[in-house]
């Protein structure tokens, strides 16, 4: 999976939690994805259902093409249900990376910690 669409697809499931304007600590971020990285990548469980959001996100993907908003919208929630069995510091992460450009240089440094992840889902 591409970097650009792990972090899509942590932004879709985050709700905005943090104030307008408010400046991301990335280097707090970079050690929370390496948390979260040891976390889920230590528990099969929780890879799996790693995996099943990134599914869900290229199917977010799909139908954001189509312009499909009601599938859009069902996908994303299921997304967000499954964030939740990640835990609080997998939905720490998430929130956290509302505010970071994934284009940006630390942006990418964060996606790249991620897909250590991605490398263990089956494509």
């Amino acid at each position: 999976m591409k970097a650009p669409l792990i972090v899509a697809v942590l932004l879709i499931g985050a709700a905005p939690l943090y104030a307008q304007g408010q400046q991301p600590d990335v280097a707090k971020l970079k050690a929370d994805a390496q948390k979260v990285v040891s976390i889920i990548g230590g528990d099969k469980a929780k890879s799996q259902t790693y995996c099943q959001i990134n599914h869900l996100g290229e199917q977010i993907g799909d139908a954001n093409e189509e312009q499909d908003k009601k599938k859009v919208e069902a996908l994303s929630k299921k997304v967000s249900e499954l964030e939740k069995k990640l835990g609080p510091e997998y939905v720490g992460l998430v929130n956290g990376l509302k505010d970071v450009d994934p284009n940006s240089p630390e942006g990418a440094e964060i996606s790249s910690i991620l897909e250590t992840l991605d490398d263990s889902c089956p494509d």
